[in-house]
């Protein structure tokens, strides 16, 4: 019988539990995966603790992954038993076989193994959704990341290069600068001895940037909005040092009218076509080498407790994933 990660309570690593788990024939619609590999994301914390809920306990976490169809369903027309797939949710990654929505799946190019997928699907396509969605980079433009050398900041920073902004990134540690400035981050700041404001303040002479990415939360939060231009754009779209307090709509018109929104990529990728159009623009960028996925970090599918602790430590760089 496989196996997988399952929590049957919220807590610390620790419920993390590695068991066997049953998994059937895949029914109207589905497709059967023998995972490769799954990566790990702040969610799964998320999920982990119950910051966000997950369908029923217990649960196998995990939302993104690469491996390989081993059956269809009924009505499955545009994938085959042995296409190789990638995909971004629903939860059920950490697995060595799982079900799961054949809609959900896209075909792997060669050129693209299954570490990398596994390690860019849930990244990529937010750096995809932020850049080209939420706010769309224009040539010119200033912008800040936080989090530069994270997961989705490293992809992110080499993505808004290529449509030609200026990148700020913030980072928490001297070696996490040096990686952020490789990956195309032209203005790394040290948040532990810099003050970011001002820093943001000083590079763009006074005049903010246009739109903030921030996945830190809590404890950016306001320096963030004070780093924006009069009719700036605030993105919230993570919570790594945790949730925000309650936004006074006031502050953001005291501020220069300023705009927040909270995004996810689920909703960006809801639709089948949205899917499937982001996916190759972001495995048409991979391809072409101007981006490039850092996978750092591995662990054994069942050592997913240590890969969440570190994660949580702030000890890992770039992509981490489970090899299954």
């Amino acid at each position: 019988m496989p196996k997988a990660i399952r929590i049957h309570e919220h807590g610390g690593a620790e419920v993390l539990r590695w068991e066997e788990v049953e998994v059937g024939e895949p029914g109207p619609g589905e497709i059967r995966v023998r995972m490769t590999a799954a990566g790990l994301n702040f969610i799964d914390v998320y999920h982990r603790t119950g910051l966000y809920p997950v369908p029923a306990l217990p649960a196998v976490l995990g939302l993104e992954g690469a491996g390989v169809v081993e059956a269809v369903g009924e009505g499955v027309s545009d994938l085959e038993e042995g296409d190789r797939v990638a995909f971004v949710n629903p939860i059920g990654a950490y697995a060595e076989v799982r079900l799961m929505p054949a809609d959900r799946a896209v075909k792997l190019p060669d050129a693209i193994d299954d570490r990398t997928a596994a390690g860019m699907m849930l990244k990529g396509l937010t750096a995809h959704y932020l850049l080209h969605r939420t706010h769309s980079v224009q040539p010119g433009e200033t912008i800040l990341i936080h989090a530069a050398a994270g997961g989705v900041g490293l992809i992110a920073c080499q993505w808004a290069k290529t449509l030609g902004a200026t990148v700020i990134g913030t980072v928490g540690s001297d070696e996490k600068a040096a990686l952020a400035a490789a990956n195309g981050c032209d203005h790394p700041i040290v948040y532990s001895r810099e003050n970011f404001t001002e820093r943001v303040r000083e590079i763009t002479n006074g005049a903010g940037v246009p739109v903030v990415y921030d996945s830190v939360g809590k404890a950016t939060f306001e320096g963030s909005l004070d780093c924006l231009q009069p009719l700036g754009l605030m993105v919230s779209f993570g919570n790594a040092t945790g949730p925000l307090p309650p936004i006074d709509a006031g502050v953001l018109a005291a501020k220069g009218s300023l705009f927040f929104t909270r995004p996810t990529l689920f909703t960006y990728v809801a639709k089948r076509d949205d899917l499937v159009a982001a996916a190759n623009a972001l495995f048409d960028v991979v391809e072409s080498g101007k981006v490039r996925i850092h996978v750092n970090q591995t662990w054994p599918l069942e050592a997913a407790a240590e890969a969440h602790r570190a994660l949580e430590a702030r000890q890992t760089t770039g992509s981490t994933v489970l090899i299954v």
